[in-house]
């Protein structure tokens, strides 16, 4: 069965582009790219030649290129290449690498092959993120938080003790309690905080041991779950609580409590009787 597929989509919140390769069996011959490639091997086994170095790179690797970086590609066993991976320009990474490091410039990856299991999947998130058309914030805060884990693994991100954020971590709570109507983006939320956005994400994840996003999905289903108390219908509930659609609403509605929507509204309605599907915690 032929299993070849490749998808190539440009993120128009991030300006990165993302590609998914399935499937691949061709060789890449010795070339370099204008841009950072940030890239993860699915499966398969290949041959990797970098800055006049060699590596057998497969399952669970990421490859890190620098703008410049010659590198060619060939196979060493009969499993096709599945890859996913990221093009990130200059001009997109020079703002992210501040906002991390506080400093001007550019990363300059020093290992072509790395492992590492958090950003691995990291990387897998934020790609599915992006394939699924998910919220600029989620998106946003997933590079962010991918970018830190790639840059730390070379060299140490200074910053303030994080403990010591705790009233701007409330502030940024009290805000997003009262604005989880509307379709919040990270910037709004660091400038009631008063942080940076990557400060604003480490410190918001060490002090309430979940990321911004996630907090807003809390807030929105818990404000949801009292208009389905009161009656109202799963997609008026999904639109007075700021999520996109029902689609969404439900599916974040089941991944939080373990039922739908409407079977929970239906409790509260008398149409769903004891003995049936429980409802979560």
């Amino acid at each position: 069965m032929n299993r070849k597929k490749q998808t190539v989509l440009y993120d128009k919140n991030l300006h990165i582009e993302t590609y998914d390769f399935k499937g691949l069996v061709q060789p890449f011959p010795n070339h370099f790219h204008e841009y950072y490639v940030i890239g993860l091997m699915e499966n398969g086994q290949r041959r990797l030649s970098c800055k006049n170095r060699n590596y057998t790179i497969s399952k669970g690797d990421i490859v890190l290129f620098n703008p410049g970086d010659n590198h060619s590609c060939i196979r060493v066993s009969d499993s096709p290449l599945d890859y996913r991976g990221f093009h990130i320009s200059r001009e997109t990474m020079s703002p992210l690498y501040r906002e991390i490091t506080g400093r001007p410039g550019l990363p300059v990856f020093s290992h072509s092959v790395i492992q590492n299991e958090k950003a691995a999947g990291c990387l897998r998130l934020l790609h599915d993120l992006i394939a699924g058309n998910a919220s600029a914030l989620e998106k946003e805060e997933t590079l962010l938080f991918l970018l830190t884990l790639l840059i730390s693994h070379r060299e140490p991100i200074s910053g303030r003790e994080l403990p010591a954020y705790g009233p701007e971590i409330e502030k940024a709570c009290d805000f997003i309690r009262t604005h989880y109507r509307e379709r919040l983006c990270l910037e709004q939320i660091c400038h009631c905080a008063g942080l940076s956005k990557s400060t604003l994400l480490r410190a918001f994840t060490a002090c309430k041991g979940i990321t911004p996003y996630c907090y807003l999905e809390n807030v929105r289903i818990g404000e949801a779950k009292k208009l389905l108390a009161q009656g109202m219908a799963p997609v008026d509930a999904a639109l007075l609580t700021g999520f996109s659609d029902q689609s969404h609403f439900s599916n974040c509605f089941r991944r939080f409590l373990g039922v739908s929507p409407g079977i929970y509204r239906d409790i509260f309605t008398h149409k769903h009787h004891s003995g049936g599907e429980s409802h979560g915690i």
